[in-house]
C-alpha cells in the first residue's frame, strides 16, 4: 500500500476515535432505524471480447436505494442472492456484446431493476448505476 493511503487511514482514524469526524449514526438510536435508504452491492466484473480479439472485462457498480425499512432489511439479507443473479445478468449480456460496442447502461439497469423486483418478490427498491465500465 503507498504511504500516503496509510498516512491517510492514520489520520481519519484518529479523528474518529478524538470524536472530530462522526461515525456513521442511526437516526433514533433506539429504534435501531438507518439513517441511509442506500444499500451496498460490490462492483460486478464479467468478461467480454475487446476489439484486439483478446479478452477485457466488464465492470458494473452499483446500489440499491430502498426507502421502506422492511425492504431494506430484506435486500440487505438478500445480497448474496441479489448479487448472484445480477453477476448472472452481467455476464451473459456482456458475452453477447460485439467487441467494441459500448455497453448500454438504460437496458442493463432495467434488466437489473427487473431481476431486484423478483428476487425482493416486490417492488420499492430502486437500481442506482454508478459506473459501467468496459476494458
Amino acid at each position: 500500500m503507498p504511504r500516503h493511503l496509510a498516512d491517510m487511514r492514520r489520520v481519519v482514524l484518529a479523528l474518529l476515535l478524538s470524536g472530530l469526524l462522526a461515525a456513521p449514526a442511526f437516526a433514533g438510536e433506539g429504534e435501531g432505524k438507518p439513517k441511509t435508504t442506500y444499500v451496498e452491492v460490490r462492483p460486478l466484473t464479467a468478461t467480454l471480447i475487446r476489439p484486439n480479439g483478446r479478452r477485457g472485462a466488464l465492470t458494473v457498480e452499483l446500489g440499491l436505494d430502498v426507502p421502506d425499512p422492511a425492504l431494506q432489511l430484506r435486500a440487505a439479507q438478500s445480497t448474496p442472492i441479489l448479487r448472484d443473479a445480477y453477476v448472472r445478468i452481467v455476464q451473459a449480456y456482456a458475452l453477447g456484446l460485439s467487441p467494441g460496442a459500448t455497453p448500454s447502461a438504460d437496458y442493463l439497469s432495467l434488466s437489473l431493476q427487473r431481476e431486484t423486483d423478483r428476487v425482493l418478490k416486490r417492488k420499492g427498491a430502486k437500481v442506482l448505476l454508478g459506473a459501467v465500465v468496459a476494458n
